[in-house]
């Protein structure tokens, strides 16, 4: 009579597993936890027969991450330059050097010639000073949003924030400004209409309790037809500080935006503070600008509540390297022209040729064996836009590609 071995008992224990070379360097290098979750899910898999016991070591081995975090590297060929989903602005080469020397001990806040405290942050921004003359000071807190929370707290916590009824915008994710705004004690003081908002209306409104005008780009939607707005140059004359928030970064003025305003314009016109993302149009690190008249400017920084939304020395380290260093992604993407793009798409197209992907198998593409893609969904096709793909990442986007149309034959 010949006996029955149960293959479950053949499933190597996870104390041998975890002697394989492999996965004992991946526990230096991703944890514990990480590289025992690995084992047991390989192990689960030769239980139900899904793998030989003696594959265990590979398979696990194989499942690993490559950081021991959750985030996934994503080719972004959605043609979206600042994705909010994707992160935003991909950081320059310099950035990520830059991260790098900031993970370890460096002098943040320390003056290495006399062995004292120092400012902190003071190169990033010394740099972000150079990049806007027209400020008188700068500061940096942790977003956009943080920026326009300090400056009302500051300035107009207990009083009123006069603004036109067409910029209280929805900035994302349900975040409403009016909500945030008046989480900080101020209260709105709503001018003209939807449509239409002169100087005059905002010149009405200012009283006593007024602590700044407001003047917000709605970068997110467009009114059209009959629509009047006052421009920062009409608001300057009024007897209360102008706040500007430009919202996409953009420090200067630039030629393929000429529609997009700019905080050194703004400034010029006669903003007293003008407050702007890092992580968009600049193409840093999130952070939030804070840029003008250098008396505001001190009320904001010395605020209690600076210390709260500062930021860190990895954001520090980024900022400033990318205001220093050389031109980011995001306006290497913006300056790329049509016949460069069409070269690179032609040249993928011929690579994939034989390869046919619509909109069922996006997410085999999001899956790919290489680097995850994400791109977007038109007529019921997969689109994939090179616009904000990086050059040296088309390779692997033709891997992507393939992995996925394997995935999809494979059924």
């Amino acid at each position: 009579m010949v006996a029955l071995v149960d293959v479950r008992r053949l499933t190597p224990r996870t104390d041998a597993v975890l002697a394989d070379p492999r996965l004992a360097a991946a526990e230096h290098r991703l944890g514990r936890a990480i590289v025992l979750s690995a084992v047991r899910r390989a192990q689960d898999l030769a239980r139900t027969g899904a793998i030989e016991p003696g594959a265990v070591p590979d398979a696990a081995a194989e499942s690993l991450p490559a950081i021991a975090a959750t985030l996934t590297p994503v080719i972004n060929a959605t043609g979206v330059l600042l994705h909010t989903n994707l992160g935003r602005a991909p950081l320059s080469a310099a950035a990520k050097d830059a991260l790098h020397v900031a993970a370890g001990s460096t002098d943040l806040e320390f003056d290495l010639p006399s062995g004292l405290r120092g400012r902190r942050g003071r190169g990033m921004l010394s740099a972000l000073a150079a990049a806007v003359p027209a400020a008188e000071a700068v500061h940096v807190v942790n977003n956009n949003a943080a920026a326009l929370v300090l400056a009302a707290t500051a300035l107009a916590s207990g009083r009123e924030i006069v603004v036109s009824r067409g910029e209280l915008i929805e900035i994302g994710d349900g975040f409403r400004l009016p909500d945030l705004l008046e989480s900080t004690g101020a209260q709105i003081r709503e001018v003209g209409t939807t449509n239409r908002t002169t100087a005059a209306d905002y010149a009405a409104a200012i009283g006593p309790q007024t602590g700044f005008v407001l003047k917000v780009h709605p970068s997110n939607y467009r009114i059209e037809g009959f629509t009047t707005s006052a421009s920062i140059a009409e608001l300057a004359g009024l007897s209360v500080p102008v706040i500007g928030d430009i919202g996409s970064g953009l420090l200067t003025p630039h030629p393929l935006l000429p529609a997009e305003p700019d905080a050194s314009s703004w400034l010029s016109a006669g903003a007293a503070v003008v407050t702007a993302s890092g992580d968009k149009l600049l193409g840093g690190p999130q952070a939030g600008l804070l840029l003008g008249r250098s008396d505001l400017i001190g009320q904001l920084a010395r605020h209690p509540l600076a210390r709260a939304l500062r930021v860190d020395k990895l954001t520090v380290a980024a900022l400033e390297a990318t205001l220093a260093g050389p031109r980011p992604p995001v306006a290497e993407q913006l300056a790329a022209g049509q016949a460069e793009l069409a070269e690179r798409a032609s040249r993928i197209a011929d690579a994939l040729a034989a390869v046919s992907i619509d909109a069922r198998a996006g997410a085999a593409v999001r899956r790919g064996t290489t680097r995850a893609v994400v791109g977007r969904i038109e007529d019921g096709r997969l689109l994939l836009d090179l616009r904000a793909v990086s050059p040296a990442d088309d390779e692997h986007l033709i891997a992507a590609v393939e992995a996925a149309a394997a995935m999809a034959a494979a059924g």
